[in-house]
């Protein structure tokens, strides 16, 4: 790859670009514009805003009538000012005329007027004091001060409520609900207050203490807190925004315009134009980010100094501007997210045939992103090592911590954030270079969808293997069964007790059902060759079997550490070992340990097996790479287990069964495997569950801690990695069958690499 040509794209991408003015406009106007218009007219509209005063119905007032030691609760069409904060609260309710008197002679309700006021929304609460209300306080406070065991017995059984009546439906009845509770609150403490005062009680008894919270933070503390959950999230927002609309231009938009075919036929290599229209959408990306980020903070600052210059803050100072060193590292960050943002933008528009095709895929990207960037919003939500490993989510909790001033601490996590996020950045790269190396993707032809035309070629048309969409469908009907099947065994387990055959039936309808019937019927109505997909049209050799079983024997160590790994990294929560505890008691309910082996390690190997080294990966080899194809179908392994611990270490353990297969073009090794892995899991945790407490270290396998947890000695775990290498390296030295994709794709790189 010569940088003299990606200059060159650079260059003529980002005149291009300039040219146009929609871009300039969306990149570098809108951005200085957009944030003072929000701003001005979020000013001028929010003096037309006036806190209009709830209306309050008080009815049985006259209760609280002839008891002069009573404190006052109304104070004329207002409640008493003393039980308010501060005084502009007291104007944000308004007492009407009361509803009649609250006689116990009357016939009708005393409630049923001022129900129905309050359902025509002519008040907005009802403050209603049940009759005896007034005396059963009287009787209270005389057995306060008499200091009589009985006075006390007959105030306690007498004592009434007052009620506060609202309508839900209505957030203004809401809010004043929550207001007129507040005031209620504060009287009952008056009134607690006087009664402990006449009967010569000190004021403390009621209430020895009072908790008074201090923030130690300094002001520029709190504030960097405020903006490192804000401008983490915008920034990247606007990268991913900034980042997709030229990407479309640059390939969809020179499809339409025919001058895709004139770059292509230059001098210049694929992955030179690439990085070329990399760069120059990484550009836009990153200005598009800057410029927003300013603005909305520069009009952030104004209208809230604005706000406090008339007091609409309630005495809260507005927020300050970000430190520079803050800005410094959002700056930084936006780099490889930008990076990361543009590859993926520039391999979706390469796919899309028009621009206007191009435009729908921006909200497949968001929800992918979009969750990855609010995670770090959750509560709870820290930087460690499990979090840091995670895309997206890693990078802004550290920039969360930078911009707190948590120096130390975001220190030692600066590693596997940059290296995931290289990685990432990698990998996304990589797939643009590949969408540009496919003809069939650069220049699909715009059609219309036939439904009956297509569902006819579908079956005429088959090809021998499944398709790559055949193959992610597959994945994706096969969550969609399980989605709607996990409902109805909840809502089964729910009502009864689970035994042996509920146990054996949930079993055989979350392998056979949910993943083996889906791929068996589309290898059936999509492929003309189902032995072949499924890779059972040869038998392998002895040797293949023999290296199946030693390899599971082997990894096995290594997969229970890797599992207890994860479950450090990712702590599973109380309901999910719940779950778990659940599923234990299940599995102890199965009679015999054949039965056990069956349906928990040979029924599993079999369906699994079928499905995703079987169809999905027959479909996904069509990819070209076999990395990417074992990568993917192990993934798509992993994300049909129920719990986050299991899919990671699911996905890692797909890995080396994909490998299996693709080396020994067979199923069966990887059956075999599947099951042998799988049954060795169960047979290790009944030994740990009958040694229990009672063997606390086995010098020839495993440390057992509390009948729970054991860890493999060091020796073992050394003959597992071995062990393990030398039979991955011998499948490394056996023959491989490649596909079409794979010879094309292969030449392809090797051109890459002598130019």
């Amino acid at each position: 790859m010569k940088l003299s040509n990606v200059k060159l794209i650079f260059v003529r991408e980002m005149r291009d670009q300039l040219r146009d003015r929609r871009t300039l406009f969306l990149i570098a106007v809108l951005p200085l514009m957009l944030y003072p218009l929000l701003g001005m007219s979020f000013f001028q509209l929010s003096q037309f805003l006036r806190h209009h005063a709830a209306k309050v119905m008080i009815v049985g007032a006259s209760e609280l009538e002839g008891y002069d030691w009573l404190p006052p609760l109304v104070d004329g069409d207002r409640f008493e000012i003393g039980l308010f904060s501060n005084a502009a609260e007291q104007d944000h309710l308004q007492i009407e005329a009361e509803n009649g008197e609250s006689d116990a002679s009357e016939e009708t309700d005393p409630l049923a007027s001022a129900r129905a006021a309050l359902s025509r929304g002519d008040v907005q609460v009802v403050l209603y004091f049940p009759p005896g209300f007034g005396e059963s306080l009287q009787k209270s406070r005389q057995a306060l001060i008499a200091r009589s065991k009985d006075a006390v017995a007959s105030s306690d059984a007498e004592l009434l409520k007052p009620q506060i009546l609202y309508h839900s439906p209505s957030e203004k009845s809401r809010i004043a609900q929550l207001r007129v509770e507040r005031v209620l609150r504060n009287w009952r403490t008056g009134v607690m207050r006087t009664n402990l005062r006449d009967s010569n009680v000190p004021l403390n008894a009621a209430q020895p203490f009072e908790v008074q919270p201090q923030d130690v933070a300094q002001e520029h503390q709190r504030h960097a807190a405020v903006w490192s959950k804000i401008l983490p999230f915008i920034l990247f927002v606007w990268a991913l925004t900034g980042a997709f609309y030229p990407a479309v231009d640059l390939c969809a938009g020179e499809k339409e315009r025919g001058t895709l075919e004139t770059l292509l036929v230059s001098p210049a290599q694929r992955r030179e134009i690439v990085w070329g229209k990399l760069l120059t959408i990484m550009t836009f990306s990153v200005v598009t980010a800057l410029l927003n980020l300013a603005s909305m903070g520069l009009t952030a600052k104004f209208v809230m100094g604005q706000f406090q210059a008339l007091g609409s803050l309630g005495g809260n100072p507005a927020l300050s501007m970000p430190p520079l060193e803050s800005v410094a590292w959002l700056t930084i960050a936006l780099l490889p997210i930008a990076a990361l943002f543009s590859a993926l933008c520039l391999a979706c528009a390469a796919f899309a045939r028009s621009t206007k095709e191009g435009q729908y895929y921006l909200m497949p990207l968001l929800l992918v992103i979009m969750p990855l960037m609010l995670l770090p919003m959750s509560p709870g939500v820290e930087l460690n090592l499990g979090n840091s490993l995670i895309p997206v989510t890693g990078v802004v909790l550290l920039l969360r911590s930078l911009i707190e001033g948590q120096y130390m601490h975001a220190a030692y996590f600066v590693v596997p954030v940059a290296g995931i996020t290289l990685i990432c950045c990698l990998l996304a790269i990589r797939w643009a270079e590949e969408q540009f190396n496919s003809e069939s993707v650069l220049f699909r032809e715009s059609e219309r969808l036939d439904l009956g035309r297509w569902l006819m070629h579908l079956v005429r048309d088959r090809a021998e293997t499944p398709t790559l969409a055949q193959g992610i469908f597959c994945v994706a009907l096969i969550l969609v069964i399980q989605f709607f099947v996990k409902i109805a065994l909840s809502a089964a387990a729910a009502q009864g007790a689970i035994d042996y055959a509920f146990f054996r039936q949930a079993i055989f309808i979350s392998q056979v059902v949910c993943i083996a019937f889906p791929a068996a019927v589309l290898t059936l109505l999509f492929t003309r060759n189902p032995s072949r997909t499924l890779l059972v049209d040869k038998l392998p050799k002895w040797q293949m079997l023999v290296a199946a079983v030693l390899l599971a024997v082997f990894i096995r160590p290594l997969g229970m550490e890797l599992a207890i790994g994860i479950q450090h990294l990712y702590p599973p929560s109380a309901e999910m070992q719940s779950q778990l505890e659940s599923f234990s008691d299940a599995i102890n309910i199965v009679p015999s340990w054949w039965s056990l082996m069956f349906l928990m390690a040979v029924l599993p190997a079999v369906c699994e097996e079928i499905a995703f080294r079987g169809f999905v990966l027959s479909g996904l080899r069509h990819i070209g790479h076999k990395w990417w194809a074992i990568g993917l179908s192990a993934i798509a392994f992993g994300i049909v287990h129920p719990i986050l611990q299991q899919q990671l270490a699911a996905t890692a353990v797909g890995v080396v069964i994909g490998y299996l297969a693709i080396q020994t073009g067979s199923l069966l090794p990887c059956i075999i495997f599947h099951a042998i892995y799988n049954g060795m899991a169960l047979s290790l945790s009944g030994a740990v569950e009958q040694a229990g407490d009672q063997i606390s270290e086995a010098p020839w396998a495993w440390i057992i801690s509390n009948g729970e947890i054991f860890f493999f000695q060091p020796w073992v775990l050394a003959v597992s990695t071995v062990g393990t290498g030398a039979v991955l390296w011998w499948l490394h030295r056996l023959p491989y069958q490649h596909t079409a994709e794979e010879k094309l794709q292969e030449a392809r790189d090797r051109q890459f690499v002598d130019a």
